[in-house]
């Protein structure tokens, strides 16, 4: 846990034990979760948790780039730690959203043709390898 605490004072965070327990959550579940399904695993750890106190959270660690936000779907809105920049699969079969490492041209020059990039979003939609193997094994 105090890891996650200096990383929050490292960043300007105040470190509250629900914000604690939201990054150490982001950072051992690489599950590209929802508020909901961040509130729904840390609720009985932390009954002083509201959906709202994730919702600000997630604010304050996305002002303070801890968090990135992933809109791969038009129907909910998913939040990950920053580790290091790469791209996303997103399976439209089972729903799951796996992290590529993809080489991106303008990763390194982050400018292109006199505009400044701050961010690089990619993702990619089909259909998983665990999908496709359980497809195959149905015929």
């Amino acid at each position: 846990m105090e890891k996650y605490k200096q990383i929050l004072v490292d960043s300007g965070i105040k470190p509250t034990y629900q914000r604690i327990k939201i990054l150490e959550y982001l950072d051992r579940n690489q599950n590209h979760p929802t508020v909901d399904m961040i509130y729904s695993a840390l609720y009985k750890k932390v009954p002083t948790l509201s959906k709202t106190t994730v919702y600000n959270t997630l604010d304050i660690f996305r002002e303070h780039e801890l968090v990135d936000i992933l809109t791969i779907t038009e129907s909910e809105i998913r939040y990950e730690y920053i580790l290091h920049p790469h791209h996303h699969f997103y399976c439209k079969r089972c729903g799951k959203i796996l992290d590529l490492d993809v080489n991106c041209v303008y990763q390194d020059t982050m400018c292109v043709e006199g505009h400044k990039i701050e961010a690089i979003h990619g993702y990619f939609k089909g259909v998983c390898s665990e999908c496709l193997a359980k497809n195959e094994h149905v015929n």
